[in-house]
């Protein structure tokens, strides 16, 4: 089993740029597809961007895509989220998880395949 502790989110204004850590223990998050969920007030849990086992190769919701990164630092068993030119509709709780490898790609985006999470962790843009 692998746990997550979530950190780094805070209060930023609009055009302003965070950076989350998912800290990993008791396995090598190197093991697993790592992902980062968000769910704002009264909205559905939303995929956010994921980064496979191995390689590394990484995958983005097209909102996000070319304003985050996700980044993986094994000797530190960590995954980050950098996040620049935010939004106030990317205020939200982001969450971390962790699932084993599975055939296909398709169930990287959806949470319910994810068997390992974090507590969240609190992001909130000013516009």
């Amino acid at each position: 089993q692998v746990q997550l502790i979530e950190s780094g989110g805070g209060l930023v204004q609009a055009g302003g740029s965070l950076r989350l850590s998912c800290a990993a223990s008791g396995r090598s998050v190197s093991n697993y597809a790592t992902a980062w969920f968000r769910q704002a007030p009264g909205k559905e849990r939303e995929f956010v961007a994921v980064i496979l086992w191995d390689g590394g190769d990484t995958y983005y919701a097209a909102s996000v895509k070319g304003r985050f990164a996700i980044s993986r630092d094994n000797a530190k068993n960590t995954v980050y989220l950098q996040m620049n030119s935010l939004k106030a509709e990317d205020t939200a709780v982001y969450y971390c998880a962790a699932e084993e490898p599975k055939g296909g790609s398709a169930w990287l985006r959806r949470g319910h395949e994810y068997d390992y999470w974090g507590q969240g962790t609190q992001v909130t843009v000013s516009s």
